[in-house]
């Protein structure tokens, strides 16, 4: 036991036992250092498996198969730099914990190989998501029309992708709403789900810092035969943005209450001002907001505010009316000091067309003739707790 060398052997196995260990953690969840320096599957692999956006279901059926093979070679990678690093050979045979450890590391691989083997017959007709697929398609095993039909939508740039760390993200475009993982993918029609906020989590990003991050769990629940539910966890201020693009609503059966970002703070209370304003009168039927696309453009740029000697003031503006109340709320917002949100409300901005500076109070809604207002203003701030 007092012996040198069986003590540097010990302290060389623990050694580099917490070191390879550390380094498996940061490759099944690589932290921001192992994405920069490109060691994740994707990077390693990025040749085979081609392009995301022109191929979305290949991509991921190859990029879960690389995954399965590579982090099954992990515990075989242990065993052989424990061997090799510092000619301890004996040493793992004289242990018969390693001699066991050694042998279900060396089978680890195969088993691995023969799945990805089954999946890879049939052109990937036996991969878990193909077969997920095939549930949706018309035909008989004609997965690959429906996975057609998706990579078109993946390419759209109007979807909706949300990242939960960098192994877990959620994509959701006009018809399908998908679960990406490491071994696997869950998708579903939104034609056939059902949505329920079920609980949300907090988390205090240090001890000296008042503020928090919220984390929502959402259950979809397809109604599709051999379909189970799965389950979404995304950050509380992508909220709005995943319910902006799903076609049913989220029911909040346990009434979470969802912290609202100071963004939307902000548009309520610009909301509030708006509409307090003086109205802008016209009987012109305009086009769609440009920001969104959506709404009608109902906010016109009228300078009505009173200048202020040895200040900067605003300036008119002729620009025609192109934007929504919530969108104008939004860049008006992302033009301001983020340090000091308390001078938002005080403070100027250019306008999105012609750079004129213009307040809060020259913001003016659009009205017609006979004093109805043109179109109501999107606002969604109780969207941030659904019923």
């Amino acid at each position: 036991m007092d012996d040198p060398l069986y003590f540097s052997r010990d302290i060389a196995f623990s050694t580099f036992t917490l070191f390879y260990l550390l380094f498996s953690i940061c490759f099944i969840f690589p932290p921001s250092a192992f994405v920069s320096a490109g060691i994740t599957v994707q990077d390693i692999f990025s040749k085979w498996l081609g392009s995301e956006n022109e191929q979305f279901i290949q991509y991921n059926i190859r990029r879960t198969s690389a995954t399965v093979l590579s982090h099954s070679f992990l515990p075989l990678g242990y065993v052989i730099g424990l061997t090799q690093c510092w000619n301890s050979g004996s040493f793992v045979r004289e242990n018969t914990l390693l001699v066991l450890f050694s042998t279900v590391a060396s089978v680890i691989p195969l088993v691995a190989g023969y799945h990805v083997w089954v999946w890879y017959k049939n052109d990937w007709g036996g991969h878990p998501i193909a077969k997920t697929l095939s549930r949706y398609s018309n035909a008989p095993n004609n997965w690959k029309s429906v996975a057609s039909d998706i990579n078109v939508e993946f390419r759209r740039i109007d979807k909706t992708c949300i990242n939960t760390g960098y192994v877990l993200k959620t994509v959701v475009t006009d018809n399908w709403i998908m679960k990406l993982m490491p071994y696997k993918m869950e998708i579903a029609h939104q034609s056939d789900i059902s949505l329920a906020l079920l609980e949300a989590d907090h988390h205090v990003m240090s001890p000296d810092s008042s503020g928090s991050t919220q984390y929502l769990n959402i259950e979809v629940q397809s109604c599709r035969e051999r379909t189970k539910p799965f389950f979404i966890r995304l950050n509380a201020v992508d909220f709005k943005d995943l319910q902006d693009k799903l076609q049913m609503p989220i029911v909040n059966l346990k009434n979470v209450v969802i912290h609202k970002t100071l963004s939307d703070k902000f548009q309520a209370v610009f909301r509030d001002q708006v509409m307090s304003n003086e109205r802008f009168h016209s009987s012109e039927e305009f086009e769609p907001c440009i920001g969104c696309m959506q709404a009608p453009a109902e906010i016109k740029l009228q300078r009505r505010c009173i200048p202020v000697l040895g200040e900067r003031s605003c300036v008119a503006c002729y620009c025609r009316p192109m934007w929504c109340i919530e969108c104008m709320a939004k860049w008006f917002a992302s033009r301001q000091d983020q340090d000091h949100p308390e001078t938002w409300l005080g403070s100027r901005c250019p306008c999105p067309t012609c750079r004129s500076p213009f307040c809060i109070l020259d913001v003016s809604l659009i009205e017609d003739q006979n004093g109805s207002q043109s179109s109501t203003p999107r606002f969604e701030g109780s969207s941030q707790t659904p019923s």
